[in-house]
């Protein structure tokens, strides 16, 4: 059961992926933040919605500044492939959602 249930995740990562991909609009400093958060939701478990913290996409993404790490969250979030939900409280993390943006869309 546990693998098929890993196979699943695995295929959702690259319907994911595929879709980025396919996207022009999309450059190296997206995909990479994009691949950060799906590496997130696949360690912790969790499928659309990853909880997620601002440093912890920046080292897995290898974005280094914040005026760069701002400019192309902010873009994903107008593009319509990311909701992000902050969390101003200090103990719990904030939230991204995942959403399935078609390029028949743009």
């Amino acid at each position: 059961m546990m693998k098929t249930n890993n196979r699943f995740k695995e295929r959702q990562i690259m319907d994911y992926l595929s879709m980025y991909i396919d996207d022009p609009k999309l450059n190296v400093w997206h995909l990479s933040i994009l691949t950060a958060i799906l590496g997130l939701g696949y360690r912790q478990g969790q499928g659309r919605r990853i909880n997620v913290s601002r440093s912890k996409i920046m080292e897995l993404s290898h974005v280094n500044t914040l005026p760069t790490y701002h400019k192309y969250f902010k873009q994903l979030q107008d593009l319509g492939y990311i909701k992000y939900s902050p969390s101003y409280h200090p103990g719990y993390k904030s939230e991204v959602e995942l959403c399935k943006k078609r390029l028949s869309q743009f």
